[in-house]
């Protein structure tokens, strides 16, 4: 294992940490706090009901693509499956690990782990970049927002300097890694992932179907985020809350996150700020916004079950000729 594998998963917990620690810091416990009690009965319904859509459109697109990689997967399966990745995501530090173990899976079933692999960051990719598109297209009408955020955390500021000097150090490692292990297989596996992204997302019959359901996506995120809005107490409209939350959607890709906490926060808290929508206000929403996330994955935690119980049964059940597993006896 490479020194940058064995320091990846401290360093993005330890800046997560510093994030929410600063943010606690500044406005103490009572957003957090309210960000808990303010959910209710209709919030979480709510999210169930707009976790289902989001889902099923993610697990469409991952159809999509999976397809076209020559990998069998059904949409029952797919939904299932990414239902659990959500949980896992969400409920362990990384943010990443369900998906890392829905592509896998897939991948062992499929009788092609790495061709599993790179269809999940394939179709993860594709909803990034919808994403992108479509946070630009809503900020560019909103510059006074980003030069606002951007004068917050221009290089001065204690928090910037220590995210600066972590990102040279990040590259300084991975430099030093990329050197030992030679270029050879890095260029290898560039073209193999461009020649499948090529037929997987930019073929003439597949990338409108991909953008259109990566759009779904976007829309169910940013209308969650709208009720943990309104959930939260804002009185503000539609057109006020769509900036500062599409700012703070673009930022929870960043891997320094525990279970997608703190980049998320942090932002929403300066968008909600210099909006004049309240900085209170935005790290109450965000807190909100993340406990719907968790609720609209809990059938995750059913499949979960449901499998580990399915497999356990396999297990015990005799096999002919054999003898009887002791759970059983």
């Amino acid at each position: 294992m490479t020194l940058m594998r064995r320091l990846w998963p401290w360093l993005r917990m330890l800046i997560g940490a510093g994030i929410l620690g600063i943010l606690v810091w500044r406005l103490g416990t009572g957003a957090f706090v309210d960000g808990l009690r303010v959910i209710d009965g209709r919030s979480a319904i709510a999210a169930l009901v707009i976790g289902l859509a989001t889902t099923v459109v993610s697990a469409w697109r991952w159809c999509l693509v999976a397809r076209r990689l020559d990998l069998r997967l059904s949409l029952p399966t797919a939904v299932a499956d990414c239902y659990r990745a959500l949980f896992l995501n969400v409920l362990l530090p990384a943010g990443v690990l369900g998906d890392v173990h829905r592509a896998v899976s897939h991948g062992r079933q499929s009788g092609n782990v790495g061709r599993g692999v790179r269809a999940v960051v394939l179709e993860r990719f594709a909803g990034q970049v919808v994403l992108i598109a479509v946070g630009v297209t809503v900020l560019l009408t909103q510059p006074a927002l980003i030069s606002a955020v951007a004068h917050d955390l221009a290089p001065g500021s204690a928090l910037t300097i220590g995210a600066l000097v972590l990102l040279a150090v990040l590259l300084v490692i991975g430099g030093w890694t990329l050197s030992r292990r030679g270029g050879a297989p890095w260029h290898r596996a560039l073209a193999t992932a461009w020649t499948e992204g090529r037929t997987a997302l930019l073929a003439r019959d597949v990338w409108p179907r991909v953008a259109l359901l990566s759009a779904g996506a976007v829309a169910g995120h940013l209308v969650l985020f709208l009720v943990a809005a309104r959930t939260a107490g804002s009185h503000a409209t539609v057109s006020q809350l769509l900036p500062p939350l599409v700012l703070t959607l673009l930022v929870m890709g960043l891997p320094v996150n525990i279970g997608g906490w703190g980049p998320r926060e942090a932002v929403s808290t300066l968008a909600f700020g210099v909006t004049g929508l309240g900085a209170a206000q935005g790290l109450t929403a965000a807190v909100v916004y993340g406990v719907l996330t968790f609720v609209s994955t809990l059938p995750g935690a059913v499949v979960l079950f449901l499998r580990r119980d399915g497999r356990r049964r396999g297990q015990d059940r005799p096999r002919p000729g054999g003898t009887v597993h002791p759970a059983v006896r």
